[in-house]
């Protein structure tokens, strides 16, 4: 067995109407479908994203931290500002690297949950 890639990564929610909305509209990823009462999908570069309500109290607990790639990590983090969003963490230099250097800044969706945005910017 050998894995390929990522197909898809899940995310759980409390208002699936609410976290549609900022999935949709504070981080502009492109809406898929709608599965039911309990479940959206976006496309994030090829990667499904599902948002989901938990059905079970078991599954009802906040994400993994899900790290979106940016290109230019500072023209985002102000275009995403400018939308209303508040960052927990502004863009910051996380490790320079031989090729590169690390940004990321950290914020939470609408459910609370921790996300990053992330840039791996090249050296020139």
């Amino acid at each position: 067995m050998f894995i390929e890639n990522i197909g898809q990564v899940a995310i759980n929610v409390k208002v699936l109407s609410r976290a549609k909305a900022f999935y949709r509209d504070m981080l502009g990823l492109q809406h898929l479908f709608d599965a039911g009462p309990h479940m959206t999908f976006f496309d994030c570069g090829g990667i499904r994203l599902l948002l989901e309500t938990a059905r079970d109290p078991q599954f009802d607990h906040p994400s993994s931290i899900i790290y979106f790639r940016v290109t230019d990590i500072e023209a985002s983090f102000q275009a995403m500002t400018a939308k209303g969003l508040d960052f927990e963490q502004n863009p910051s230099l996380i490790a320079p690297m031989p090729d590169h250097d690390l940004w990321m800044a950290f914020f939470r969706d609408s459910e609370n949950n921790l996300l990053a945005l992330m840039s791996e910017v090249r050296h020139s």
